[in-house]
């Protein structure tokens, strides 16, 4: 069986995990702050936040930004559920705004046409690692005067005019999940320029504690912390992080490779008539993430009759990123605009396998497959 994706280590990846075990320490040890350091350097930004997941530091954020019951958040329909989860953490209401088909990406007018007098933030999601337009929904925040958090799950290696995703975010938030390219198993990182922000986040990642503990345990004369306020259990363990460390430091390497395989699929499908390819603008190195391919009118099967007659051949696929106001857990909420391409999306596009292991004979034949039946 191909997979869909599969995470990648190695000997100094099982290596570094084994040290951070036998050190001693379990939760924000040496090692998350150290992993905080070159990630925030890494990408050009003052502070970098460890926490459990991207979901919990998506909620940690729009908490910390005071966004609660009442409130709304402009959010795509088409992202994994976990977008419009975070809002609703809080209490506040997603509101689904409408992509644009060539990038899979928030269409800036449609969530212009989203936003009310209860809206108090836009979530950008860089979908499969391909970058938004970030520069047109910072002034549609501006004119809106709400915040924009940059859901930055996938895009990780990614860059904008050289520039990576996230260095100029005013907030953003990275995914270590296992088929994200940089993984520590499950993780998260939040990016920010604001301080104050960051050592709220720090506060409460950790139950809302006056310091780490690492800084308690290191402090030369006993040092009884405070819980300032409610918080959450959402801290990253000194095991991902030594693992985020090794595979950081991989980084350039992955994303070539992973480039190099999405740019052979290109090659592969880019002049069939019915199927369309990731529209990457000029300026954007795209990390290939995630290969997502459409089925156009004229494609001899379906979207889903395709998945089935792949996985009769052992070739592992998922649909096409999620429509979330079409699951039962969205389905009852109000739309306030109108989500064609977010519903075209969610009927004919496809993830074909891609990971950083897959050999050019797997690709081949996932090639082979697709051409053969579309």
């Amino acid at each position: 069986m191909i997979p869909v994706s599969r995470p990648h280590f190695a000997a100094d990846e099982e290596a570094a995990v084994v040290a951070a075990l036998r050190s001693g320490w379990v939760t924000q040890g040496p090692r998350v702050a150290e992993f905080e350091r070159a990630f925030a350097a890494a990408l050009g930004q003052p502070e970098a936040i460890a926490v459990s997941s991207c979901t919990a530091g998506l909620h940690l954020v729009l908490h910390a930004l005071g966004i609660g019951r009442g409130d709304e958040v402009v959010v795509p329909s088409l992202s994994f559920i976990a977008t419009a989860n975070a809002v609703a953490h809080t209490g506040a209401t997603p509101v689904f705004a409408d992509i644009e088909l060539a990038t899979y990406n928030l269409d800036p007018a449609s969530a212009a046409t989203a936003i009310s007098r209860r809206t108090k933030a836009i979530v950008l999601v860089h979908q499969v690692g391909l970058p938004a337009d970030v520069a047109a929904f910072r002034r549609l925040a501006r004119k809106a005067r709400v915040k924009l958090v940059e859901d930055a799950a996938c895009a990780i290696g990614s860059q904008v005019d050289g520039r990576p995703v996230g260095r100029d975010a005013a907030v953003a938030v990275f995914s270590f999940h296992p088929r994200k390219l940089v993984t520590t198993g499950e993780g998260g990182m939040i990016v920010t320029r604001d301080r104050r922000l960051a050592t709220r986040l720090r506060s409460l990642r950790h139950h809302g504690v006056s310091m780490s503990d690492f800084a308690r345990h290191a402090a030369g004369r006993v040092v009884v912390e405070a819980y300032r306020e409610v918080g959450y259990n959402y801290r990253m363990t000194d095991v991902q992080a030594a693992m985020g460390l090794v595979q950081l430091g991989r980084l350039e390497e992955f994303v070539a490779r992973r480039r190099e395989q999405g740019e052979r699929y290109d090659r592969a499908f880019a002049k069939h008539p019915a199927l369309a390819i990731p529209q990457v603008p000029a300026n954007v190195r795209f990390n290939y993430q995630t290969y997502l391919l459409r089925l156009l009118r004229g494609a001899r099967v379906s979207r889903d009759t395709l998945m089935q007659r792949l996985l009769e051949q052992e070739i592992a696929t998922r649909r096409g990123v999620m429509a979330a106001h079409r699951e039962p857990a969205y389905r009852r909420l109000k739309r306030r605009v109108p989500l064609p391409a977010t519903d075209a999306a969610d009927r004919t596009a496809i993830v074909l396998p891609l990971f950083h292991a897959m050999t050019p004979a797997e690709q081949d034949r996932v090639i082979e497959a697709v051409l053969a039946l579309v």
